[in-house]
């Protein structure tokens, strides 16, 4: 792909008005507030790739600029750099004007699925995962034909053969990305507090997390329950639609937040808590997604201010379970959903540092992704890969048990990541180390 600014300015299609339709374009007002400064550069992950201007933040923005003013066209070319876009939002927690980036590349991307044909061959592949990995019913399905591929010693046949490597590469890409599939382990739709109860959460159960990671969830279910929370998880709960907003399919998203609303209205509940960052960032501004619909706006508002991730609320509720001595080094992975997304980076570390005994190791270049983001490594899997061996690289130079982070889309890119390396080192999610603490008992891949 050529990123060249004064080659984009000659294909351009000449236009007297802005080549973005009427439904919420990118805003111009948070376009001006850039002053290009560059802070962003260095946290940019397709940045530091291939030091391209183009594939920055801040010449994506230009590049939003001159769409809205009739200077670029949304073709290939324009769209490309877009879609290289991780949309970690590092450059957010960099910007010292403070620019809504975020805002800014989910606009832009419902205006390319809107706008911009990709294809036949590219619709279907995007349509198949939207198909596949927003709804959990399907998810669930597969769980039967997956552990016979890895059970069997099919897949291990698979991996030697070397037939993987006559696939496409994305399709190479979902094969690596395969978790080993844990038992089955379901949440009850209430779990009651441990002793007084202090407050009624719900549990936002995820699509990929209930079905792949179920021991997630129900490591969080407990964790919530021995610090006093009743846990309400509404098992008719659909997908929360993080992956639809992330990649512009905004109808979609409307849909499932309304869905979701209206699942946990009916809960009562305090607080809804969230153990992936991608579904925290994104109910968390189901306020701005829904900003239209005047059945909807107000209340999803109110539902938004009730979201926090679970490393937020178990440190704001502060530590009523004892702890148990847990005799690790642990690499801490900073989700970009949680830490530049949701703000939340001091929570996590705090709760990990009340552990008796465990030792935080910090992984360098904390800022930047490792290349999971969504849908991204399945739609992008060069640059993904790139990225996680860059973050596997920094993570092998530490002397390290086990890492943790909170996403399951960062366990998985960083597990098939650490494992092309040959680094066979677990990777967790924070409140399972919390639940193993408190139960006293290690979970079962760190048992030796």
């Amino acid at each position: 792909m050529t990123r060249n600014l004064a080659e984009i300015e000659d294909k351009r299609q000449k236009s007297g008005g802005s080549a973005f339709d009427a439904q919420h374009p990118p805003s111009r007002e948070i376009i001006d507030t850039c002053v290009h400064c560059g802070f962003c550069l260095p946290v940019c992950p397709t940045y530091a790739l291939w030091n391209e201007e183009m594939d920055s933040p801040r010449g994506r923005i230009y590049l939003m600029k001159m769409a809205a003013e009739g200077k670029a066209a949304i073709n290939s070319q324009w769209v490309g750099h877009f879609d290289t876009c991780l949309g970690c939002m590092a450059c957010m927690t960099a910007c010292p004007s403070g620019v809504d980036y975020g805002k800014l590349i989910e606009a832009t991307r419902a205006q390319i699925e809107r706008k911009y044909d990709r294809g036949a061959l590219e619709r279907f592949y995007r349509r198949l995962i939207f198909a596949l990995f927003t709804r959990p019913e399907r998810l669930r399905m597969m769980r039967v034909p997956l552990l016979l591929y890895q059970r069997s010693g099919l897949r291990k046949l698979v991996q030697r053969s070397g037939i993987l490597r006559v696939l496409p590469r994305r399709l190479q890409a979902m094969e690596a990305l395969l978790p080993e599939l844990p038992p089955a382990e379901g949440v009850a739709e209430v779990t009651p507090a441990v002793g007084t109860k202090r407050r009624r959460v719900g549990l936002l159960l995820g699509c990929v997390q209930r079905e792949f990671f179920p021991q997630v969830n129900a490591a969080t279910a407990r964790v919530l329950a021995a610090e006093g929370c009743e846990v309400v998880s509404p098992a008719d709960q659909p997908c929360c639609g993080a992956l639809l907003v992330h990649a512009g399919e905004e109808a979609g998203a409307v849909a499932l937040a309304r869905h979701l609303i209206n699942v946990f209205e009916r809960a009562e509940v305090d607080t809804i808590v969230t153990n992936a960052a991608g579904c925290g960032s994104n109910v968390k501004e189901y306020g701005h997604l829904l900003r239209d619909d005047p059945n909807y706006a107000e209340r999803a508002k109110k539902f938004s201010a009730k979201c926090k991730d679970v490393s937020e609320i178990l440190a704001e509720m502060g530590e009523q379970a004892p702890r148990s001595a847990l005799r690790l080094k642990v690499a801490f992975h900073d989700s970009c959903h949680l830490q530049h997304a949701q703000g939340v980076r001091t929570q996590p570390r705090n709760l990990l540092a009340a552990i008796p005994e465990l030792e935080i190791l910090e992984v360098p270049e904390a800022a930047i992704c490792c290349g999971s983001a969504g849908i991204y490594n399945l739609v992008q899997p060069n640059a993904a890969n790139a990225l996680g061996d860059r973050k596997a690289g920094l993570i092998a130079s530490l002397d390290t048990d086990v890492v943790v982070t909170g996403n399951p889309g960062c366990i998985l890119q960083l597990q098939a990541s650490l494992d092309r390396a040959g680094k066979h080192i677990p990777v967790l999610h924070t409140v399972q180390l919390l639940d193993a603490s408190i139960r006293g008992q290690l979970p079962s891949t760190l048992q030796n």
